[in-house]
């Protein structure tokens, strides 16, 4: 497949269907990773209401007309300490298994830091299990560097 067909588009409401079941893929994928998740059903975001918030950006990638990936951008508010008040929080980032390895997820990043950047936003982070080394090798790939890690007693 050809890097021209992968178009990246902000999401529609009409996408909610498919989003929705990336979210359940999402959950199924990092449940091995967090005790702590309460047993299924579970929902991570209000994808509706990302999707019309004027402050976020929800965006997915398309190819051949099919929704493949998706991920998303918010401001999230600094702590107090730091030398940003806001930062972009990256999250939401899902491919399709048939589409993986096709710099997909790149292209999603990229347009989340593009939408970032164009706000003034100087911080872009996102979270990520410890223990989940494909999903930190691809956000490496892109760019980004381990940072803090968040321990927790049992």
């Amino acid at each position: 497949m050809s890097m021209k067909n992968i178009q990246i588009r902000n999401a529609h409401l009409e996408d909610l269907p498919v989003l929705l079941g990336f979210e359940q893929e999402i959950i199924k994928a990092e449940r091995p990773f967090d005790v702590t998740l309460k047993e299924d059903p579970i929902s991570y975001y209000d994808l509706k209401a990302m999707i019309l918030d004027q402050e976020a950006s929800v965006v997915v990638a398309e190819v051949d007309g099919k929704v493949v990936a998706s991920g998303y951008a918010i401001p999230k508010r600094a702590r107090h300490y730091l030398d940003h008040e806001y930062y972009a929080y990256l999250g939401f980032m899902y491919t399709d298994g048939q589409y993986r390895g096709m710099g997909i997820n790149a292209k999603i990043v990229e347009a989340l830091k593009s939408w970032s950047l164009e706000r003034k936003f100087k911080e872009i982070r996102l979270t990520v299990y410890n223990d989940n080394l494909p999903a930190i090798k691809a956000y490496e790939k892109v760019g980004f560097k381990k940072h803090i890690i968040e321990m927790r007693l049992e």
